[in-house]
């Protein structure tokens, strides 16, 4: 690929995991990215090419000539991973979530503002998806009305190795299936509404037995009396995301979410206006249109984002670290707001 006129920018990936080789292609791809270091554990696992150094520790990304970091690490090792990338003058993409308490995104955020030559972004893929930014555009266009009520269902099947994941470790992750994938969707329902002021949540380990919780139903409210509600499923069998946007004058309904395996289904978004019974042939089933989508780009346009930022000086516009600390703090309110013991105790 032909190289563009800006600065090529070094890279280094931190952690070699699932979601570090999908970084890995990203950044290969981009034509202004240079991955020269990886730095993982277990050094066996990684495919060497293109001359790229391999390193076990991370202090070796922080001394080396790396402009920006992707760190694809577990929840416990980003704080201070990202802190010290950025008071080197590193740009960090950070995956979600943000660590494991507030603490943890407020120290980022800290360092974040003491250096205000790096950018510092999170990854929530999922507004980049073609569905979300189809969705987004006509709620911003408002020929459908103001958003009424969110609704989402986004959950796992789990999987005869999910016992033993360290994201159902506590210790290592902070807590369970609602911030390990429903803060996706918590991180959705602030984008398109946001501002939520009340929160109730209920949660359950009575499956999986883990100390921390594998369903999660949340009901959230704002000022304006927008509601939102939420079941994040470590048990539904199946893998499955589905978001309903209920507006004044319709509705939008996204399910689906195209991924590596596919395992989610089709990504699709149903628009459907508002119909009453002299409106429509059918009662209760006004008309609808489908669109569908089979190309995800969402890794590369929010690696993209970022890389524009760095290049052109620009401030981190979305998924940001407000962004980042307001999913987050979604969360933790949720925690705060169960009966869970193990989230009861202060600086969780």
């Amino acid at each position: 690929m032909e190289r563009d006129k800006d600065p090529i920018i070094k890279c280094g990936i931190i952690g070699y995991g699932y979601m570090g080789k999908i970084r890995r292609r990203i950044v290969e791809q981009h034509p202004n990215l240079e991955l020269s270091m990886i730095c993982d554990t277990d050094l066996l696992k990684i495919e060497n090419k293109n001359n790229i150094l391999l390193v076990e520790s991370s202090d070796e990304v922080l001394q080396s000539d790396v402009q920006a970091v992707f760190i694809c690490t577990p929840n416990h090792l980003i704080p201070e991973l990202t802190v010290n990338y950025i008071k080197r003058g590193k740009h960090v993409f950070c995956e979600k979530p943000p660590g494991r308490t507030l603490d943890d995104i407020k120290c980022m955020q800290a360092a974040e503002r003491d250096n205000p030559g790096t950018k510092l972004m999170f990854g929530f893929n999922h507004r980049y998806h073609p569905g979300v930014l189809r969705a987004k555009s006509i709620v911003d266009s408002r020929r459908l009305g103001k958003v009424v009520a969110l609704r989402g269902l986004y959950g796992k099947s789990g999987g005869k190795n999910f016992a033993n994941s360290w994201r159902n470790d506590f210790s290592i992750s902070g807590g369970g299936i609602l911030l390990d994938q429903g803060i996706h969707m918590l991180d959705l329902f602030n984008y398109f509404l946001g501002g939520f002021t009340s929160a109730k949540a209920f949660l359950s380990n009575e499956h999986w037995g883990f100390d921390v919780e594998d369903n999660a139903v949340i009901i959230l409210k704002n000022k304006q009396n927008q509601m939102a509600m939420l079941h994040s499923s470590a048990t539904f069998w199946k893998h499955m995301f589905q978001l309903n946007i209920i507006l004044e004058e319709g509705y939008l309904k996204l399910e689906g979410l195209l991924s590596k395996t596919g395992s989610y289904g089709r990504e699709t978004l149903i628009i459907g206006r508002r119909q009453f019974e002299d409106e429509t042939e059918a009662v209760g089933n006004p008309s609808e249109e489908t669109i569908y989508f089979d190309n995800d780009l969402s890794w590369e346009l929010e690696v993209n984002r970022f890389i524009d930022y760095i290049l052109n000086d620009k401030p981190v516009l979305e998924s940001n670290s407000t962004d980042a600390f307001n999913a987050m703090e979604l969360v933790h309110r949720c925690y705060r707001d169960s009966d869970f013991p193990i989230y009861q105790k202060e600086g969780t």
